[in-house]
């Protein structure tokens, strides 16, 4: 699993920095190089960590349906984190972390994803996070990594349909209510647009969801699913936020915030075209959420190019999402070189999230590199378009392949 591999060569990489091992220029870089405050740490979301599929009161997630079904590697067993989580928060204490971010499984502590508490989960994570703390590491808790209860799914659609923001809202109380007492960073989300895009556009992750044919897709509508999910997340995250703010933040004094996937995207040329399609990558990848989160609604291209197919905010849903997150989360591994091509609305007839950036943006054509400048390109982007918002760095890194990541660091 790629949260084992993550972890080692985030130890690997922490041990060398502490060591003076590694040169740049000559120059060797330890602790006493990073500014007062600077934060170390690792991360894992919960299937990919702690196994135990089926023991002590837990029930299928998307993840076990979507992996099973396709007969992938799948996380029964994973790191094995359920019974060995002792031993991992003694090596993240040997290896000197700061701070370790992880998420909840919410089939784990709600087995169906509401109503009754499953009390063998709300134990083990309790003792997850007190580990935690008696080590000196602040807990960093998402409330959904890409797992919500399957059996949601089955019952409604998931997050195809509102009624489950009444549903996360109320597992989310559960969460702040047991923990937030040693918990004081809550991300909702983790991933918003991928996830959406990759479980609902695309159907390569869980939930798996699309309509293209050939992509082992049962169900699904790219051309809406997607855009709908978004507008959800957003509405969820919202009344989590909302719910946080009225009943726990003065007694807890935590912070809650929205994480985004970001891509460093540069034009391929000095081109007026390239730097059009560059501003319209952005908008797509993260102004659709970002721009709610901050200015109360949808980039104004998103809406000329999708139409109805765009849910539209309510003026009272407007003022919910916007100002909602605390923070927002960036997670970071590539750059992409974007040029304009002028191509069909869709390869398959579908219209879609990527043929609706597509319709002056070649996807397929964009060259992924990583380059060290990129996280500083992204967060100016961020602090000139949005208002300069607080912003917690979750991962950055190397990505080795699409699901192989390596060293995640989180920097507050």
């Amino acid at each position: 699993m790629e949260d084992v591999l993550t972890l080692i060569t985030m130890i690997v990489l922490l041990l060398l920095a502490f060591h003076g091992f590694g040169k740049c220029s000559s120059d060797l870089y330890s602790r006493s190089d990073f500014p007062e405050g600077f934060v170390f740490g690792a991360g894992i979301s919960a299937y990919q960590w702690e196994g135990a599929v089926d023991e002590d009161g837990r029930k299928p997630s998307v993840w076990d349906t979507f992996l099973h079904s396709r007969k992938m590697d799948n996380g029964d067993i994973a790191c094995d984190g359920y019974h060995k989580y002792k031993e991992d928060v003694q090596l993240m204490a040997e290896t000197g972390l700061h701070a370790f971010r992880f998420s909840i499984s919410w089939s784990r502590l709600i087995s169906n994803g509401r109503c009754s508490i499953n009390p063998k989960g709300l134990q083990f994570y309790k003792n997850f996070i007190q580990e935690l703390v008696k080590h000196g590491i602040e807990p960093h808790v998402t409330l959904h990594h890409y797992d919500h209860p399957q059996y949601l799914e089955v019952d409604y659609g998931g997050w195809t349909n509102r009624k489950i923001i009444k549903d996360f809202t109320a597992y989310a109380d559960v969460c702040f209510r047991e923990f937030g007492n040693h918990v004081k960073f809550w991300t909702t989300i983790n991933e918003a647009n991928i996830f959406t895009i990759g479980g609902y556009n695309d159907g390569n992750s869980p939930p798996g969801r699309c309509s293209f044919p050939g992509r082992n897709c049962t169900l699904g509508n790219s051309s809406t699913e997607t855009y709908i999910v978004g507008h959800n997340l957003l509405l969820a995250h919202a009344s989590v936020s909302r719910l946080y703010k009225q009943k726990y933040k003065d007694i807890q004094g935590g912070s809650v915030g929205f994480s985004l996937f970001a891509m460093n995207f540069t034009p391929s040329t000095n081109s007026k075209d390239d730097e059009i399609a560059t501003k319209r990558a952005n908008d797509f990848y993260l102004g659709w959420m970002l721009e709610p989160l901050i200015y109360g609604d949808y980039p104004d291209v998103m809406k000329r190019t999708i139409g109805s197919r765009l849910p539209v905010f309510s003026k009272e849903e407007s003022e919910q999402v916007k100002g909602s997150s605390d923070f927002i989360g960036v997670i970071h591994y590539l750059t992409a070189l974007v040029t304009n091509i002028d191509i069909n609305p869709s390869l398959s007839g579908i219209p879609d999230f990527n043929s609706d950036m597509g319709e002056s943006i070649n996807i397929l054509s964009m060259r992924s590199v990583v380059s060290p400048w990129a996280i500083e390109g992204i967060l100016e982007y961020i602090k000139q378009s949005y208002g300069n918002p607080p912003v917690y760095i979750l991962e950055n890194g190397l990505f080795l392949s699409l699901y192989l990541s390596i060293s995640p660091l989180l920097l507050l």
